[in-house]
């Protein structure tokens, strides 16, 4: 980024100019007079300049917000003082802060009803949304922030909405239907966003807008955000608010010119061991690894703990003396990598970052200028990698063209180069450790070694680093080699890889693999890292023996690699996750007609993904097929 100046979007803290250190220096008596100087800029408005309750001050300065981005020092002040605002801005130049924050402070946390509504066109921006706003609110005692989107339970959203959250953030689809069976109710509205105002009409919410504001008291205060103004919102903007004031920002568009931008085609199937690989190849002290959700954000981290990797997560829930204590592990070195999402990274300023990965791809191209920014600070060089899935190289297209650079195309490293990586950082190792000495001992084993074996001493020595590194031989796995298919995988995702291969069924094992079945399900509470720590725990195996995972109602499918002795199945067995016991057996596969034994249902593969923790869930059932949104991205 070349604007140095910190907001909500850069919050980098400002550093002073390197060529006055010390400031201005004071022109001596016996120095000429100079000519008058220039009048001095006007300070630009910093947080506290806006006025803001000192409970969410609080959070902008947790947060390490300084000075606000444009539209939001527009916006703001606007919003605080109940005006209806119009902003034209794109994603990524801080309009979440920009209407979360005055959203906030219109709220009562202590009338449990629904007071402000968020629109949002895709469910990935509903659920980033819903975790900035509860990032901004962890301070207010009793207000609750509630997500509704399409591809999830009902459930889960109904029992939110019953116990009156206050604010609500939902794709328009999936709120008329929350309304429709008296769910959610909109007479106590008091604030309401249309957030990316023409993506929303783009997909053919027009209808629905106009239902969901028909629902609404008139007194209700409006903020529409969009990134162009065609009729449509125009029309949107006479029809439903108040002498809106307009504000209007340009869009952010420069990246760093210190950081090497390069991308690799991956489908979402072999990202985690590409992951795992990359990292292991990689000089950079310390990494962040980005991903669109939290329930991504732990089935990444749990996938890099189980390959051995320092790795810690943070999301939007993770409380904020965690945080602190992840952030300071990170600068000073005793952990490696950071999985996060956008909204946890915001006012992240660690300068040994050298490396950013990008697991998924940014929904929005200034998304990507944001996160690529977490290195190459402080005068240091930087890598930046992005992860993208065969069908998605249009999104690719839209950042290159966004932040005017082409990224360059590399291979994912192979096994064999992560051994050569490792042998080449070992046999650096090898001259300081010669000089440090004290050797005696070893060099009188490997003598009586060799002398005893006839083994050539080069032999042995490959053999020595081989086994340091990890190389076990033919038929072993290398790290980050197997394809990781199970429970770190969001299955919508995986589901709408466009390579044309198909993947087993609910339980059907990988060839090399077993399934067993464990009698524990997400009704007890069962989520995969659980599962995982207690089967290889009590079982003594490492995680790389642990494939997919399906998790039922009442069971889980778990399958290992090769077979289970019988005093591993029995110790297994004995264990327990939440207070049940998992009672492990080989798995005898479903019976005819698509029932498993026991009458329990597979998970429903044809909409949605993985719930948080890995479980499947599906949308609603409606005439014609499962109701899905364009790209099985929102709406209902």
């Amino acid at each position: 980024m070349n604007d140095a100046r910190p907001s909500a979007t850069d919050p980098t803290p400002e550093t002073p100019s390197t060529d006055e250190p010390n400031g201005p220096v004071a022109e001596s008596a016996s120095e000429a007079p100079s000519a008058p100087a220039a009048p001095a800029a006007p300070e630009e408005p910093t947080f506290a300049d806006l006025d803001l309750p000192g409970v969410l001050q609080s959070a902008v300065d947790r947060l390490g917000f300084t000075r606000p981005s444009p539209i939001q020092s527009e916006a703001i002040p606007q919003l605080l003082a109940g005006r209806d605002v119009i902003g034209v801005a794109q994603t990524g130049t801080g309009k979440t802060a920009a209407f979360g924050l005055p959203m906030l402070t219109a709220v009562d946390p202590s009338e449990r009803a629904a007071q402000a509504l968020v629109l949002a066109p895709t469910r990935e921006l509903a659920m980033q949304v819903a975790e900035a706003i509860s990032t901004f609110a962890q301070d207010v005692d009793g207000l609750s922030v509630t997500s509704v989107y399409g591809g999830s339970p009902y459930g889960p959203q109904e029992r939110a909405l019953s116990r009156g959250t206050q604010v609500v953030v939902g794709t328009p689809g999936r709120v008329i239907d929350h309304l429709k069976r008296g769910n959610l109710h909109l007479e106590t509205l008091r604030y309401l966003v249309l957030d990316e105002a023409d993506e929303m009409l783009r997909m053919g919410f027009a209808e629905d807008v106009d239902e969901i504001l028909s629902h609404a008291p008139q007194s209700k205060q409006v903020a529409l955000f969009s990134a162009t103004m065609p009729p449509a919102i125009q029309r949107v903007a006479e029809e439903h608010m108040s002498e809106p004031v307009r504000v209007s920002v340009s869009r952010q568009a420069s990246t760093t010119t210190n950081v090497s931008q390069r991308f690799a085609v991956v489908p979402f199937r072999h990202k985690t061991g590409a992951l795992a690989r990359v990292l292991a190849t990689s000089d950079a002290e310390a990494a962040i690894v980005f991903v669109r959700t939290r329930s991504a954000a732990e089935e990444v981290g749990t996938a890099l703990v189980s390959r051995g990797v320092v790795a810690a997560t943070i999301s939007g829930d993770v409380p904020q003396k965690e945080r602190e204590k992840i952030v300071e592990r990170l600068r000073e070195g005793s952990l490696q990598v950071l999985v996060a999402t956008d909204v946890a990274a915001r006012g992240l300023d660690v300068d040994k970052i050298g490396l950013v990965v990008n697991f998924d791809v940014p929904g929005e191209p200034e998304a990507y200028v944001h996160r690529i920014g977490r290195t190459g600070r402080a005068g240091r060089t930087g890598e930046a990698l992005t992860f993208v899935a065969p069908h998605e190289r249009r999104k690719l297209r839209a950042i290159e063209k966004t932040t005017r650079q082409t990224l360059q195309e590399i291979s994912i490293p192979s096994p064999r180069d992560v051994s050569a990586h490792r042998t080449e950082k070992l046999l650096a190792s090898v001259p300081e450790r010669a000089e440090r000495g004290r050797l005696d001992l070893y060099l009188e084993k490997v003598d009586a070694f060799l002398e005893s074996s006839g083994m050539e001493p080069r032999m042995l020595a490959a053999v020595l680093a081989a086994t340091a590194v990890g190389d076990d031989g033919p038929g072993a796995e290398a790290e980050g080699d197997e394809e990781f298919t199970g429970a770190h995988l969001k299955g919508s995702d995986r589901d709408r890889e466009s390579d044309g291969k198909g993947r087993p069924a609910p339980g059907q094992p990988e060839k090399g693999f077993t399934s067993y079945r464990v009698s524990v399900g997400h009704s007890h509470g069962a989520k995969p890292a659980a599962i995982v720590g207690a089967i290889t725990g009590e079982g003594g195996l490492n995680g790389k023996s642990i494939g997919k995972i399906d998790i039922f109602g009442s069971f889980s499918l778990v399958q290992i690699r090769g077979s289970l002795k019988d005093d591993q199945i029995d110790r297994i067995g004995h264990a327990k996750i939440a207070g049940r016991t998992l009672r492990i057996s080989e798995d005898r596969g479903p019976r005819t007609g698509g029932r498993r034994e026991h009458g329990s249902r597979r998970p429903d593969s044809r909409e949605g993904g993985r719930h948080e923790g890995g479980r499947r869930f599906g949308g609603p059932r409606h005439e014609g097929g499962p109701r899905r949104d364009s790209c099985g991205h929102g709406g209902r």
